[in-house]
């Protein structure tokens, strides 16, 4: 279900891009956007787990430095059909752990330091097998390409907003439509951009709840993920991750960060009450 629910936002924020597109800057425009988008995501895709372990200083370890974290990794890679990923362990005490690389010949799986002091040895094991199963699904390629779509869409709402005031992007519309076409492409340039984040985090919840259905099964341990997701809920609340970015953090199993009600509306993660119910589901099947 949560694969059909994939594509099919997938196809929904194609087509928005196209409307869009077609509605602001016509097809001019939105090949220009598009393409932008394209470089911008592409570097993202190559570069950015090198960008993102770097940033959270996580340094990479071997078996004798972490035999727990390494022999757990290790395990789960074999029981998924996956080439061993780098391990890396972040130094901060806040309990997370995220996976990262272009595809799973180029693999990274980071925990922090304070992870592995809360986790029994089956919960760990879940909140690995969480992190490669979104290696093996491939998820760093889809976000990518839903960030292309929706960062194309911002792109050409803020060229159209430019263009009503200096008269470039979007002009056309405004003069053949007087202020009709003013205000048609204000209303889109404001509800697109919106539309497309709402998207992309529905993209990005789908694939959050596949993957902690993947970690019950590589783990065997559904109820073990669900108690650590529990744990760490309740920690990145008392003791948020310290970062200089919160964009990433869609990359962790839980929201790192503290979050009101209004930031929890556009959060990339389900409620973890949710992902607790649905584990405990496949518990009992």
């Amino acid at each position: 279900m949560n694969t059909i629910k994939t594509a099919f936002f997938m196809t929904t924020l194609t087509i928005l891009l196209i409307l869009v597109g077609g509605a602001l800057g016509g097809r001019g425009g939105l090949i220009i956007a598009f393409i932008f988008a394209i470089l911008m995501n592409f570097g993202s895709y190559w570069f950015s787990d090198k960008i993102v372990l770097k940033m959270y200083r996580a340094e990479e370890i071997s078996y004798n430095q972490a035999p727990q974290l390494f022999t757990i990794v290790q395990r789960l890679a074999e029981r998924a059909n996956l080439p061993m990923p780098k391990v890396y362990i972040i130094p901060q005490d806040a309990p997370n752990a995220f996976a990262t690389g272009r595809n799973p010949k180029h693999a990274a799986v980071a925990a922090t330091r304070g992870i592995l002091e809360i986790l029994s040895e089956q919960e760990l094991e879940g909140v690995l097998g969480h992190e490669l199963t979104h290696v093996k699904n491939r998820d760093t390629l889809i976000s990518t390409i839903a960030a292309t779509a929706a960062g194309a869409i911002t792109m050409l709402a803020s060229m159209a907003r430019w263009g009503l005031m200096f008269g470039g992007f979007g002009s056309r519309r405004r003069n053949d439509n007087g202020i009709l076409g003013i205000i048609n492409i204000l209303l889109i340039s404001i509800l697109a951009p919106l539309a497309a984040l709402l998207i992309q985090m529905a993209i990005s919840r789908s694939r959050e709840y596949m993957a902690d259905k993947g970690g019950a099964e590589l783990s065997n341990h559904p109820l073990a993920l669900a108690s650590a997701l529990d744990k760490l809920d309740s920690y990145s609340k008392r003791l948020p991750m310290q970062s200089p970015n919160h964009a990433t953090a869609h990359l962790f199993i839980v929201n790192p960060f503290k979050s009101d009600r209004i930031s929890k509306l556009f959060s990339t993660h389900p409620p973890t009450e949710k992902r607790i119910a649905k584990l405990e589901e496949y518990a009992h099947q």
